[in-house]
């Protein structure tokens, strides 16, 4: 239910796929040298990077990315990932970037010449065309005798749409499995279901809402989150709930009720579902550790 495939695309070029379907969250570790820029990108879920013997954290949320450079000193990768959470790193090599990026220097940011022994940090969002890629990363379902080849594509075209300036969200990528105009839809239809997460929209309602068929709903949300819609929703309600017992200001039945439970055994049910324990041992066990 949790793991990391590394993916060696060259020799100073890896694609590592980090997947964590589990309720616990999942550690990983992995030595980077200096002179490597780490891109990371939140698919699903969200993830924390620990530096400094965990003293420093710098956390990645969903449809979030991260580029982290510095040429000073090594930057080891230490990835705390949360249940239900999905990243993509990409490392590659200062020189190989150069490489690729030399003519646009000036526009790189952190390739030009004042910077090139200065550390670097960027935070940024997940473009559509961005989260095509990253979800067909994540769906391969090609031959296996290709694999190294496809991923070797996807990762040079990951890094070029990352530094598009000029990406127009309604363009014609011809990607293999939803256009960038879907991608817009379905983000919309996942922000709908949480914010009205106590009584959310039916599924027909809801592709009506957002102007896609039910058909390519469910079959671009599946792609984008990994889930069906009610399935996304029932994890999110979950973490949700747990976060209010968290907080100690609501009670197991005003939990229930917050997040669209109107009897308290239904809720107690899901979250034993969720969690393999009941809110109320949840609680006690809170106040133990406290």
């Amino acid at each position: 239910m949790s793991s990391q495939e590394i993916i060696k695309i060259e020799d100073d070029f890896t694609l590592i796929r980090f997947q964590n379907d589990s309720p616990e969250p999942f550690s990983a570790q992995r030595e980077v040298g200096s002179g490597l820029i780490q891109f990371h990108f939140g698919i699903k879920g969200n993830a924390k990077f620990l530096f400094n013997q965990g003293n420093y954290a710098l956390e990645l949320k969903e449809e979030k990315s991260l580029l982290l450079y510095n040429p000073q000193k090594e930057l080891p990768l230490n990835l705390e990932l949360s249940p239900n959470s999905w990243v993509i790193s990409v490392i590659v090599s200062i020189k190989k970037f150069h490489a690729l990026f030399s003519a646009e220097a000036d526009y790189i940011t952190f390739l030009s010449p004042d910077n090139k022994d200065k550390k670097y940090y960027n935070e940024g969002n997940i473009s559509p065309s961005m989260a095509i890629v990253l979800s067909q990363l994540f769906h391969y379902n090609l031959h296996p005798s290709i694999k190294n080849l496809y991923y070797k594509g996807k990762g040079y075209e990951l890094l070029s749409l990352y530094f598009n300036r000029t990406e127009d969200p309604n363009a014609e990528q011809c990607p293999f499995l939803i256009d960038e105009d879907n991608v817009l839809k379905i983000r919309k239809a996942k922000e709908i279901i949480i914010a009205n997460m106590a009584e959310p929209p039916g599924l027909q309602e809801l592709a009506d809402e957002i102007g896609l068929n039910l058909k390519k709903l469910k079959m671009g949300f599946k792609q984008i989150y990994g889930d069906t819609v009610y399935g996304f929703l029932f994890d999110y309600k979950m973490d949700f709930a747990r976060k209010l017992l968290d907080s100690g200001s609501y009670n197991v039945n005003e939990v229930g009720l917050k997040i669209g439970y109107s009897t308290g055994s239904h809720f107690i049910a899901a979250f034993k579902k969720k969690f393999a324990t009941t809110p109320k041992k949840y609680l006690m066990s809170i106040n133990t550790n406290v």
